[in-house]
C-alpha cells in the first residue's frame, strides 16, 4: 500500500506505512487495529485508531480525490483507498502497547468469546448509576450514546437505577439483545433498535427504515414514547445527552 497525510502530526508514521502490507485487521470496542508488515527488515507494527466523536474513515474503488482538508492517513493500494480525518486516536503501536489497551477495555459484545459476566462483576458491587456504567468502556466495550439509551429502553429500565440493583437476569437479557442489535447495526451500517411492529407499515426492513424510525428514544426528547405517549425525558450524564421514558422505565 501507499500512504500520505496532509497533517505532520503523523508524518513518522506514515513514512511507516508507506510501502508496507496489511496483513490483518481486529476491532475491540471503539478502537481499531491494522496489522501492517513495513517494507524492509522492519518489524511489523499495529495502526490504532479510535476516531472519538469526530472522526472519520471514508473510503472506495478506483482514484481518489485530490488530497483536501486536514487528512491524517491516506491510504491506497490496487483494492482502493481509505482517508482518515479527525480522529481521536491515529498511532502506530506494537503488541506490547496494544495490549495495554485492549487490557484497559471491558467486554465487547460484537465479540463472540466475551464473557458477559467479565463486566457483571463490576455493576453487580456498583452504587454508579447503569446509565453510566453502559457508557464507560472499561466495563462494555463499544457501546454508545444510542445503544446506551435504547437498550434500557427496550428492557424497561431506569437509566438512574444503581448497577447493583440490576439484577443478572436483567443483565443476562440485556446482554444477549446488545449483540443482537450491535451485530445487525454491522450488516446493515445503520442502528436501528425499534421493533418491526413498531414502525410504521411498509418500513419494516433495515433498508426501508428511515432515521426518525429507527429509535424509541434516543434524540427523541419531548417526543411521546413510541409504547405509551409520555414525552421522551432527557438530561446530561456522563458529558452526554440521556434519553429514557419516564413511565416505561420507572424509577
Amino acid at each position: 500500500m501507499r500512504a500520505s497525510a496532509l497533517q505532520d502530526k503523523f508524518a513518522a508514521g506514515v513514512a511507516l506505512l508507506d510501502g508496507g502490507t496489511i496483513t490483518s485487521t481486529d476491532a475491540w470496542g471503539k478502537h481499531l487495529f491494522v496489522h501492517v508488515s513495513p517494507s524492509g527488515d522492519r518489524e511489523p507494527v499495529w495502526l490504532h485508531v479510535h476516531l472519538g466523536l469526530y472522526g472519520k474513515f471514508q473510503h472506495g474503488r478506483g482514484e481518489p480525490a485530490a488530497p483536501w482538508g486536514a487528512l491524517r492517513l491516506r491510504l491506497e493500494s490496487e483494492q482502493g483507498w481509505a482517508d482518515l480525518r479527525g480522529a481521536t486516536a491515529c498511532e502506530l503501536l506494537d503488541e506490547v502497547a496494544r495490549q495495554q489497551v485492549i487490557g484497559r477495555l471491558g467486554a465487547d459484545p460484537l465479540r463472540r468469546n466475551s464473557d458477559p459476566e467479565q463486566p457483571w462483576a463490576r455493576i453487580s458491587r456498583s452504587r454508579t448509576a447503569i446509565g453510566a456504567l453502559l457508557m464507560d468502556q472499561a466495563v462494555v466495550a463499544g457501546i454508545g450514546n444510542v445503544y446506551r439509551a435504547e437498550i434500557l429502553f427496550r428492557h424497561g429500565i431506569d437509566p438512574h437505577r444503581p448497577g447493583r440493583e440490576v439484577s443478572f437476569e436483567q443483565w443476562q437479557e440485556l446482554w444477549s439483545d446488545l449483540q443482537v442489535l450491535m451485530r445487525a447495526g454491522v450488516r446493515s451500517g445503520k442502528i436501528i433498535t425499534t421493533r418491526p411492529d413498531d414502525r410504521p407499515r411498509g418500513r419494516r426492513t433495515a433498508a426501508t427504515v428511515r432515521r426518525e424510525d429507527s429509535h424509541y428514544v434516543y434524540r427523541r426528547a419531548g417526543q411521546p414514547c413510541r409504547q405509551c405517549g409520555t414525552p421522551v425525558a432527557t438530561q446530561e450524564m456522563v458529558a452526554r445527552n440521556l434519553y429514557w421514558c419516564p413511565k416505561d422505565q420507572p424509577s
